[in-house]
């Protein structure tokens, strides 16, 4: 766990670290799926989200539908488990594009970060927040910083004192506390959304 006694030389983030398990990031396979679920999860509770993934793999015979095998699922199918237009739109288009652009897990896990960024945002309907969290939570990349994530922005104001009213300046700022965490931002951010979710303020 060289990433805690890493990011402990950060006094205040020592303090959220403290009120949580270690955690440990994992590399998953069938990276168009979790592409998948991180849109249909977009702006839902973890309860919700779990139900849409649910009734997503409920319409195939297999944990593990292809991308070829969503591309030819109808629209309306999609919009039948409860997805908006723009959601069913979006699954879509990210399958479609892995299909016919015949991308592997292989290549992408060959990419850096910033090509991946560049290459996964050319699908209509992915931003850079969205391959932000596959890099961190699917290909398991130790050293991403998600400045434009809504929970890191409050966890960092609350926890360094960062005032929010200029966003431009809030940004420049949490950028400067997090160059100190690398090579482990990936790790800084799980323990902030762990802390902002589910754990006390810690003291003073």
């Amino acid at each position: 766990m060289y990433h805690i006694a890493h990011l402990s030389k950060d006094k205040k983030l020592k303090k959220i670290l403290d009120l949580q398990e270690p955690f440990v990031l994992v590399k998953r396979k069938n990276i168009y799926l979790h592409l998948c679920f991180s849109i249909m999860s977009q702006q839902l509770s973890t309860k919700v989200a779990d139900v849409f993934h649910r009734r997503f793999l409920n319409l195939y015979n297999t944990k593990n539908p292809t991308a070829a095998e969503i591309t030819a699922t109808p629209f309306e199918t999609l919009r039948g488990i409860g997805l908006s237009n723009a959601k069913a739109n979006y699954v879509l288009n990210v399958c479609r594009f892995f299909t016919e652009e015949k991308i592997t897990d292989t290549v992408l896990y060959k990419m850096s970060n910033e090509d991946a960024i560049k290459y996964l945002t050319q699908i209509k309907g992915v931003g850079q927040w969205t391959v932000e969290m596959i890099l961190m939570f699917t290909l398991g990349r130790e050293d991403v910083f998600a400045v434009d994530d809504l929970g890191i922005q409050q966890a960092m104001c609350k926890l360094y004192h960062i005032e929010a009213t200029n966003k431009k300046i809030m940004k420049e700022k949490m950028l400067t506390v997090s160059k100190k965490w690398s090579p482990y931002r990936t790790y800084a951010c799980r323990y902030l959304w762990g802390w902002k979710d589910n754990v006390a303020d810690p003291k003073k």
